[in-house]
């Protein structure tokens, strides 16, 4: 039987500065019974403010990062701001965490990238000591040691001075290669699958289980949550509607990272369109916006997004149903939110 799909409105991180008309679509969501809201970070606004700033205004939907970047902040910093915003909000946080790519961790933040796995099993870890405040947090681990074991010498174990409203903040990782995934499975409580196609979903299903099924795993299979974004736009025009995507799945796939180190290129390389990307990049890679962008094959965008009529988009809708997927993340302006609702919630 297919399973039932909740929604979220994903605002992601900002062009050139905040949304026009971003509070309002926030509070439409809400009420045409959205289940989440969703902001993001890269190198320019941040996931944490934005998502306070316009969930103050609303009342029973779920605040969700996708992402908090952890080479941005210390995991006691993203701790204490995770505390924070759900006691503000009455526990209706939702904490998405990801890694980024060595070119904005590096480049940006002036961090190493190196063992990107480790890294998150460990600042996980800790997040989870803070807020369990069993008594003062102190961590050996390689690259959060606490306290600082080269310093002052004057440094303590700590506990929060406050309690927070829920010890078990749900954690989402972002996350695209298989190993990731997996550990998303292990540790966490729900997975941000950015590119994510429902015509693929054996191939998840097994990173999933794979982590689901190791000692000490968090949660079950029943209970874990997949939250994908997914493009939908309502056309009868599919090329025009897939025209419209094309420069974002051309960025990705082709513009971000390098050569030969791009996480975002690898699913449709797993998809089996390894010759396309590889054309996508070398257009990408040499200037050439454009021609890269026309490269994006249709197919391969109709896999990845709810594109065409309403009447095909109900059809498509059915492969996602199907899948792990239980959350679909959409953007759009107040009418795509009032036909997505109509056609998932309805």
């Amino acid at each position: 039987m297919a399973g039932k799909l909740a929604l979220g409105l994903n605002v992601g991180y900002w062009a050139g500065g905040p949304p026009p008309g971003a509070a309002d679509l926030v509070r439409e969501a809400e009420r045409l019974g959205f289940d989440s809201i969703w902001t993001a970070e890269a190198y320019g606004s941040d996931a944490l403010m934005p998502l306070a700033w316009w969930g103050a205004g609303t009342e029973r939907i779920k605040l969700g990062t996708a992402i908090v970047q952890i080479s941005a902040r210390t995991p006691a910093a993203t701790a204490m701001a995770a505390m924070t915003l759900d006691h503000l909000s009455n526990g209706r946080l939702i904490l998405g965490l990801g890694v980024s790519g060595p070119q904005v961790v590096e480049g940006w933040y002036g961090q190493s990238f190196a063992k990107p796995l480790a890294r998150m099993r460990e600042y996980i870890g800790i997040l989870r000591e803070i807020w369990a405040r069993q008594g003062p947090v102190t961590s050996d681990g390689p690259h959060y040691p606490l306290p600082l074991p080269d310093g002052t010498g004057l440094g303590k174990p700590l506990k929060s001075s406050i309690r927070p409203l829920r010890e078990e903040i749900p954690i989402y990782l972002a996350a695209e290669g298989p190993k990731n995934i997996a550990l998303a499975g292990e540790l966490c409580d729900g997975w941000l699958a950015i590119f994510y196609s429902p015509h693929h979903d054996d191939f998840y299903r097994e990173a999933l289980n794979e982590g689901l099924s190791r000692s000490g795993a968090r949660t079950t299979p029943e209970k874990f949550e997949v939250a994908a974004t997914v493009p939908l736009i309502v056309t009868d025009d599919v090329e025009h509607a897939a025209d419209a995507v094309r420069p974002m799945y051309a960025l990705y796939f082709g513009g971000m990272g390098a050569r030969g180190t791009n996480f975002h290129a690898n699913v449709p390389i797993r998809m089996g369109y390894e010759a396309e990307v590889a054309k996508i990049q070398e257009l990408y890679l040499g200037g050439h916006k454009e021609e890269a962008a026309a490269a994006v094959p249709t197919k391969l965008i109709e896999q990845l997004t709810l594109i065409g009529s309403k009447d095909k988009i109900r059809h498509d809708l059915e492969a996602w149903r199907e899948s792990i997927v239980t959350t679909l993340l959409i953007g759009g302006d107040p009418q795509t939110l009032r036909t997505a609702a109509e056609l998932v919630l309805g």
